[in-house]
């Protein structure tokens, strides 16, 4: 995959050259990691807002292993291997190893963040199809997680998706909301079970009017469409007790502890 900097164009800016050359640089590290099975997941909880003790369910979120060991988190490389076929072989790894660990863990309930891009994909299709067969009920503890912007790429896709998954259990997320433009014609009619609002909406919320405003009127469209609301990257307690008076479901992020390799409360 290396390319020759000569076929970058002639008058190519320093920084759209170094851009280009950490993406492909990213892609080979990936691509290596997977050849040599360097891929985990780890896994963060997402808490009840109302006891913020209690976990509802936990993210299982992809990283890679460098040759010495050292993680690399999905966002040093998802950008550059997402619309690739890497991106979809990322996704068949992530899926099958959250189908072992719900298998192994009856009591787990996770989601795992696809790109919808991977619902076409027919090695993703089987892998899932025959987890869901393989073990009875796995379904009705899997959440699979899409951002607003992969969603918005194949809506109709992914809807016939849905509809056709969610009566084995399956439930439905749409990540980041609000990070990004949504078409509302298509968010209505994919039918989402939860809205997962992004982390630059809860950062000092308790002390930005704007942020306030906003995430109330996430939380009015959540209702209105029957979606439990999850804010993400919760850093503060005063974050956190704001949210829960505002009636977000749930509350996700490092003041509620950092992704782990086993999921908390359970044996590995």
């Amino acid at each position: 995959m290396k390319q020759d900097n000569r076929d970058f164009a002639e008058g190519s800016s320093p920084l759209s050259v170094a851009v280009a050359m950490d993406a492909e640089r990213a892609v080979d590290r990936v691509a290596d990691a997977l050849r040599e099975r360097r891929m985990r997941l780890a896994y963060q909880r997402v808490v009840l807002a109302g006891t913020q003790t209690r976990t509802g369910f936990h993210e299982g979120l992809m990283r890679i292993l460098d040759p010495n060991g050292r993680t690399i988190p999905a966002r040093e490389f998802i950008d550059a291997v997402e619309p690739l076929a890497l991106g979809r072989e990322i996704d068949c790894v992530a899926l099958g190893i959250a189908l072992q660990a719900l298998s192994r863990h009856p009591d787990l309930r996770l989601s795992i963040n696809m790109s919808a891009r991977s619902v076409g994909w027919p090695r993703w299709n089987r892998i899932l199809r025959r987890g869901l067969a393989g073990h009875p009920g796995a379904g009705n503890r899997l959440i699979l997680e899409f951002s607003e912007a992969s969603a918005m790429t194949v809506p109709e896709l992914l809807a016939a998706f849905i509809a056709d998954l969610r009566p084995k259990g399956v439930s439905f997320a749409i990540d980041g909301f609000g990070a990004g433009p949504v078409q509302l014609r298509h968010f209505r009619e994919l039918g989402f079970d939860i809205m997962k609002i992004d982390a630059s909406y809860t950062r000092g919320i308790h002390g930005h009017a704007d942020n306030q405003v906003l995430m109330a009127a996430f939380l009015g469209i959540a209702r209105q469409f029957d979606m439990v609301t999850v804010a993400q990257g919760v850093e503060s307690g005063d974050e956190a007790a704001w949210l829960a008076a505002l009636g977000i479901d749930c509350l996700q992020g490092y003041h509620f502890g950092a992704p782990q390799l086993i999921p908390h409360g359970l044996r590995g």
